[in-house]
């Protein structure tokens, strides 16, 4: 049974860091792209960061233009995928989602994604 289960959520004041985690079991992931995906009350999910697992290293991620330059997607190993968010704001208060995508391709849409974790709320204070 494949699980995508996340952690690393919480309450941060404006300006500050947090580091979300996704952990997969079932299978191996190895040939998976793997993203994160946030949702907002009242808003459509939306497309946060996604990368792949290359040659035993990250590959370079795709980021939505609302973070670039302000989180960094990794993945320790074939399984996990980190996504490090600096300079946060009340605007990224969302539930965060991590998915797994089969196909490798760095999808925006969450439509193409096949498995996806139960989320991690993040409360960003002004």
């Amino acid at each position: 049974q494949v699980q995508l289960v996340e952690s690393g959520g919480g309450l941060v004041q404006a300006g500050g860091s947090l580091r979300l985690a996704c952990a997969a079991s079932g299978r191996t992931f190895s040939r998976y792209s793997m993203g994160w995906f946030r949702q907002a009350p009242g808003k459509e999910r939306e497309f946060v960061a996604a990368t792949r697992w290359n040659r035993g290293s990250t590959y370079f991620g795709d980021y939505a233009d609302s973070v670039k330059g302000r989180c960094t997607i990794s993945r320790d190993n074939a399984n996990t995928v980190s996504l490090q968010m600096h300079s946060l704001s009340p605007e990224d208060t969302a539930v965060y989602y991590c998915a797994a995508d089969r196909t490798s391709f760095l999808d925006r849409d969450p439509g193409s994604y096949d498995y996806w974790g139960q989320g991690t709320q993040v409360t960003v204070s002004s």
